[in-house]
């Protein structure tokens, strides 16, 4: 295992921070709802950019987690109890901010007989009722793998499903103690046989956590062969010095490298670089034979 480092980030992952008017308005309208972001309950690098640019990822079912992964920043503890009227305050907000890509996440829920299924149907089913021409991506947790729950979200019309695999199987472990590299998989297998071509099938990878290269290409063959057609790999930041530490900073030519590989298994979208995270200009991702990689 690579050695840990702490030290200074190297030029290409520093960049600066730019807030427009847009930033404002997106936190008070989240403020006004009461609603969570996975952008600020993540500690997600990209909130200024993606704000000030009228992109805001929700997190729905509360802010508090029922896993503990070692990457993630969002609370473990006991839930809060689902709240009813989340999805028509979600809704409102998608439609006064007018977002033609809509991005749901949620943490966990093991304790709920669902798991959050339902809850993720009725915030989708919300959301097209109001603003029926906004796409909308939902990214979810693993549900077990459990069919009827995947098939649940799936019937609500998402027009994007997304469930990370977020490491290399031989540090799934390590890096996600309550989760499976196999079920990860088999949630996407699910969800494509499920939304019979008219869903994209969406999973990311964090990178700097100790992978190899190969580790790497093997986990996309693996995506690949599961149906996935858009993927997302950035470099992994450590949120607090609670969770696991870098083990290396992934250069812009090794970055390049793994575009190229998805490229080559045949992924429809790729984003490949230090700052792209699942979520980050996740609206590129639908657009006709785009294979572009964002190295921002």
């Amino acid at each position: 295992m690579p050695r840990t480092i702490e030290r200074q980030f190297p030029a290409w992952i520093t960049r600066p921070i730019t807030l427009r008017d847009s930033w404002s308005k997106a936190r008070a309208l989240v403020e006004e709802l009461s609603l969570h972001t996975v952008c600020q309950e993540a500690l997600c690098p990209n909130l200024g950019p993606c704000w000030s640019s009228g992109n805001v990822s929700f997190m729905i079912l509360g802010s508090r987690c029922t896993r503990r992964c070692g990457f993630c920043a969002v609370e473990t503890a006991r839930p809060d109890p689902v709240d009813d009227s989340e999805p028509f305050r979600l809704s409102q907000a998608v439609k006064r901010l007018q977002l033609r890509h809509a991005v749901i996440t949620s943490p966990a829920r093991d304790d709920l007989a669902d798991e959050g299924a339902g809850h993720f149907a009725r915030c989708v089913a919300e959301i097209l009722k109001r603003s029926p021409r906004t796409r909308v991506e939902v990214l979810t947790p693993d549900f077990h793998a459990r069919r009827e729950l995947i098939e649940q979200v799936i019937r609500s019309g998402p027009a994007v499903y997304n469930h990370n695999l977020e490491t290399v199987k031989r540090l799934t472990p390590r890096v996600r103690p309550q989760g499976r590299y196999e079920r990860s998989l088999q949630v996407l297998r699910l969800a494509g046989e499920l939304g019979r071509g008219a869903v994209k099938m969406k999973s990311g990878l964090m990178v700097g956590l100790g992978e190899e290269p190969e580790e790497v290409r093997q986990a996309l063959t693996d995506l690949r062969e599961a149906g996935c057609e858009v993927v997302t790999i950035g470099q992994y930041l450590r949120p607090t010095p609670r969770h696991l530490p870098v083990h290396g900073f992934v250069t812009p030519d090794r970055f390049d490298r793994y575009r190229d590989w998805a490229r080559e298994l045949g992924f429809f979208h790729v984003q490949s670089g230090p700052y792209v995270r699942s979520s980050y200009h996740a609206y590129e991702a639908l657009q006709p034979g785009d294979l572009n990689a964002d190295r921002s």
